[in-house]
């Protein structure tokens, strides 16, 4: 959906008395390709049309101000001073893009903020990465500092590990940062080589399927899973010297070494394993336009979610189900899991069907509506033209 940029122009010229300049991210969906990118494995995601927007204008006294449309709330903090990691609000990705920023060696200037977003939050559709990439471009331009996005997507990620304390990967920043209209991006999170792949939904549809169950990554069990990643990859060291991630761990490996393994591990292992040989199978049959091909590889990709790595939830589980029986391709949680959203590959003719099996089977089960859309394609981030004219 689009925003209406020029209220927000206008809301921010009423709160700090001059037109902004405007930036945004974008939201994003995973294919497939889950919990494989903090393991240096492949993902296969899109920037969806979901945007998280961010005004600014300079200030002369060293402080950043930050302020959310959404949440009605304000955050100021010195630049020349250390800042507070971790208290647990949304602020925390703004103040912790600035922080890393300046790590960096960029040298912010002071700034007031305005923040506004359509990315659901707590849905898995990452708009924790939205909000770090637009705030990032935000504040690089109050600078005139050049952008370099792999570089901003590795600020963003250092900002959720050390100012919001979630151990993620690469994907979700990088993919708000560099996504391409009309693509998937098929990312090697080892070397953040990405490939385009082109995505046509001419005939083909992408539906999300919101479970309206909010899960809060750093508080969750995800660092969790992947303490018991590195458990499993120290393990296997002993007979694979040479390994550092599970990327570099082969299905046959696995088996092979199996018994050094506890079971809870050798399920999380194998989860990550399988998903990366499915992810890259995937990104060719995507290619060659096999959308039936592709939404087997996302259901298998589901069902090793729930049963080796346990991140689903009964909600998920009714609206893969519910999709599935509805004719979709694929059918998948995608996010973090333990609650967010689902991702579906659907034949445009059946997407009037799936909608309303979805919907009348989840409130059957659970007493209330779950919303459904489509996402499309979209750019990364970038800068947007305001309608005021500066001062």
């Amino acid at each position: 959906m689009a925003y209406d940029l020029s209220s927000f122009s206008r809301a921010f010229a009423s709160l700090f008395g001059q037109a902004p300049r405007i930036f945004s991210a974008p939201g994003r969906v995973n294919l497939i390709g889950e919990h494989t990118d903090y393991n240096d494995g492949f993902v296969l995601p899109l920037a969806i049309h979901h945007r998280t927007y961010v005004g600014i204008c300079p200030r002369l006294d060293g402080q950043v101000s930050v302020r959310s449309l959404d949440f009605g709330d304000i955050h100021t903090f010195a630049l020349d001073e250390p800042g507070q990691p971790q208290r647990g609000t949304w602020s925390d990705y703004c103040e912790g893009m600035a922080r890393m920023l300046q790590s960096d060696g960029q040298p912010l200037r002071g700034a007031d903020l305005l923040i506004c977003s359509d990315v659901p939050t707590g849905a898995g559709l990452s708009s924790s990465a939205a909000l770090e990439i637009a705030s990032g471009l935000a504040l690089l331009a109050n600078a005139d500092l050049p952008v370099d996005a792999r570089r901003l997507a590795l600020a963003a990620q250092r900002a959720e590990h050390v100012f919001v304390g979630t151990q993620c990967g690469i994907m979700d920043q990088f993919v708000s940062a560099l996504g391409v209209e009309g693509h998937a991006l098929l990312i090697d999170c080892r070397s953040l080589d990405a490939k385009e792949i082109r995505l046509d939904t001419t005939e083909t549809a992408i539906v999300v399927c919101d479970s309206g169950v909010k899960h809060a990554l750093a508080s969750s069990a995800y660092n969790e899973r992947r303490r018991e990643c590195e458990q499993g990859v120290q393990i296997l060291q002993r007979v694979m010297p040479a390994i550092t991630h599970l990327r570099d761990v082969s299905d046959e490996d696995l088996t092979r070494h199996a018994s050094h393994l506890s079971p809870t591990v050798l399920r999380r292992c194998r989860h990550v394993v399988t998903e990366n040989a499915r992810t890259q199978a995937a990104a060719t049959l995507l290619a060659h336009g096999d959308m039936i091909s592709v939404g087997k590889l996302m259901n298998e990709s589901h069902d090793s979610l729930r049963d080796d790595y346990e991140v689903s939830a009964d909600e998920l589980e009714v609206l893969v189900q519910a999709a599935r029986k509805a004719g979709a391709w694929g059918a998948r949680m995608t996010g973090g899991g333990f609650g967010g959203c689902t991702v579906n590959l659907v034949s445009r003719r059946h997407l009037e069907a799936l909608t309303s099996e979805v919907q009348r089977e989840f409130a059957q089960h659970f007493g209330r509506v779950c919303p459904v859309f489509e996402v499309i394609p979209s750019a990364g981030g970038r800068q947007e033209q305001s309608s005021l004219r500066p001062a």
